[in-house]
């Protein structure tokens, strides 16, 4: 793919379009055109939407353990007490790890990481696809096809039609990775997350909701800008939070300026410059590259 240069991302970084909303203002700009692609690990961003929507209706809770929607799974020792807060924070303690872009040559891939031995849920982060694999596995064993039961909730209020998923032989969401969607689509998650849920007058999730994507972090005893993980977020830049996928696709969250920015990439070497770029760009202050 051919380096893209602009005044705002400079230095050859390849950055495929961004878009910009500050207030009731946005603003945006394509260095190609806006096509569907894979969005990577902004996908599980996409998924705690999920699970926050199926704690408002009562379904499952963040306490909910493996076992009390997947009882016919053999596990491993200690994962009885693995429950989705486990997963959706990458803490189940399950060394596991695993990325869509990988083979997955068992015949389950959520019983393979399941049947291992969980280690202090809660306390070990271990980031991996899978985790999210599982979690999206426990809330299709409550709902049915999770794309199918987020579509009236998710999709369609916000005029998505029909994005694509990548999917395991079975036929379950990846979850973790896969979801496709333009630029100016992920805007639409992204205007969701700054404004806590609301769109259009209309409460899709609770706020608390997206309060605890960011807050509720853990420490993942990495160096900068992965120091802190939530629930499908990460901290920064600076006070920003951000969803962040590989080769430089974003959803970040500035609140200080009632700001996000949304951002699709194929930047291999220095993805993380795009997003301190686009907060300097917001704050008028310098950030430290990497």
């Amino acid at each position: 793919m051919a380096k893209r240069n602009s005044p705002g991302f400079h230095g050859g970084l390849s950055a495929d379009g961004v878009h910009v909303r500050v207030g009731e203002d946005s603003a945006q700009r394509r260095w190609r055109s806006d096509d569907r692609e894979n969005i990577y690990s902004v996908s599980k961003g996409v998924c705690s939407l999920a699970i926050g929507m199926a704690v408002d209706e009562g379904i499952l809770t963040m306490d909910t353990r493996v076992p009390d929607l997947l009882p016919r799974m053999e596990l491993g020792s200690g994962v009885d007490r693995v429950a989705v807060g486990h997963l959706r924070s990458m803490s189940s303690g399950i060394d596991f790890a695993w990325f869509g872009g990988e083979p997955a040559p068992w015949p389950d891939l959520a019983q393979e990481m399941l049947r291992r031995p969980a280690q202090d849920p809660g306390a070990v982060f271990q980031y991996s696809d899978a985790s999210t694999y599982v979690a999206m596995r426990m809330l299709g064993a409550a709902v049915g096809d999770v794309h199918d039961w987020l579509m009236p909730r998710l999709f369609d209020p916000l005029g998505i039609h029909n994005p694509q998923r990548h999917r395991c032989p079975q036929g379950w969401i990846i979850g973790g990775s896969g979801l496709e969607l333009r630029n100016e689509e992920l805007a639409r998650i992204g205007q969701l997350l700054r404004d806590r849920g609301r769109w259009n007058n209309r409460q899709l999730l609770d706020p608390a909701w997206i309060d605890r994507m960011h807050s509720s972090w853990i420490h993942t005893n990495s160096p900068a800008p992965f120091e802190r993980y939530g629930l499908a977020a990460w901290a920064g830049p600076g006070a920003c939070w951000r969803l962040d996928g590989r080769y430089g696709q974003y959803v970040i969250v500035d609140e200080a300026h009632n700001a996000v920015v949304t951002m699709t990439a194929h930047e291999e070497s220095r993805d993380h410059r795009l997003a301190e770029l686009a907060v300097q760009a917001l704050t008028g202050e310098g950030t430290k590259s990497r």
